[in-house]
């Protein structure tokens, strides 16, 4: 069965038609939460902040996307078969693309420059569907976008890959819910729900480093970072160390500031100034601060001395 049809817009023009649909949902959502007092907390300030990123960081990635678009299509030399438009293709490619989210949204969480990125996203203390809108727009600068190249190499169209990130961005966009409690248990094992992505964006130490899913979260559970929603610990969201300004320019760039500044500090061996920016956030040269890992590793030292 031939899907070609379905490549037919670009991806910035599925875009253009969609966004209305996500502001009218995301504005059904907070007018749900005030008027029948659902579960979660609202921020009209931060309500429209967050959808205005996420409006204008398709445009303004989409001016960077030659990196990535240009990485891609260079691939496509050295394919080694090559898929037809077809559903079962469509599936396949869809499948290694979440994959491949999975291990850049991995790195993402254990590197730095990685994290400068990601942080954007991670930096609010609601979890609701304008978060979902609360993205960066250094996509193309990172690296982890390179991840897709085996791909193109072992066959699949870039066209093909790029309308499955779309249609897995789009996807996530529902996770980022606090009205949807848990979902059938089938689907729950299967892929990621609002309540696994609830873990990923809570600061606890229990749920740190868990659930990179995009669509699926059969990579967590084969990798080893799948951690339930536990409803006797609540989420907290937000970032370990709190952001609290709605500066737009602070939320995208902040980090990539704090690593600038962390990597010129003067008497700084060269493996230093190498982990500032290549090591996991928190990490310092003096220990003067901590990683997810030490604060995980706290969490259950207390738990173990508590018994």
């Amino acid at each position: 069965m031939s899907v070609e049809y379905l490549f037919d817009y670009k991806p910035l023009e599925i875009f253009w038609m969609l966004m209305p649909v996500f502001w009218a949902i995301a504005i059904f959502e907070i007018l749900a939460i005030y008027f029948f007092k659902i579960r979660a907390k609202n921020d009209f300030k931060e309500f429209f902040l967050n959808m205005t990123m996420g409006t204008l960081s398709y445009p303004i990635n989409g001016l960077f996307a030659f990196i990535t678009l240009g990485a891609l299509f260079w691939a496509k030399q050295y394919q080694i078969y090559t898929f037809p438009f077809t559903l079962s293709a469509l599936v396949l490619c869809f499948i290694l693309d979440d994959l491949t989210f999975y291990l850049h949204h991995r790195i993402c969480h254990r590197w730095r420059w990685g994290w400068g990125l990601h942080r954007t996203h991670h930096s609010s203390e609601r979890m609701s569907l304008d978060v979902a809108a609360r993205q960066p727009w250094t996509k193309h600068f990172t690296g982890t976008r390179f991840l897709k190249i085996p791909l193109v190499i072992i066959g699949f169209d870039p066209v093909m890959i790029i309308f499955c990130v779309f249609i897995n961005g789009y996807y996530q966009f529902f996770c980022h819910t606090q009205t949807i409690g848990k979902l059938p248990r089938w689907y729950e094992y299967i892929f990621n729900t609002p309540s696994h992505h609830r873990v990923h964006h809570s600061r606890n130490p229990k749920y740190l480093d868990a659930n990179y899913a995009g669509t699926l979260i059969i990579w967590d559970r084969m990798f080893g970072t799948f951690v339930a929603e536990d409803p006797k610990e609540p989420c907290d969201y937000g970032l370990v160390v709190p952001m609290t300004t709605l500066n737009p320019l602070t939320i995208l760039f902040e980090e990539y500031a704090n690593i600038f500044k962390d990597i010129c500090k003067p008497g700084l061996s060269l493996k230093a100034r190498f982990m500032y920016l290549f090591g996991p956030p928190g990490w310092s040269h003096d220990g003067s601060r901590k990683m997810s890992t030490d604060i995980k590793q706290d969490y259950y030292n207390t738990l173990k001395n508590n018994r």
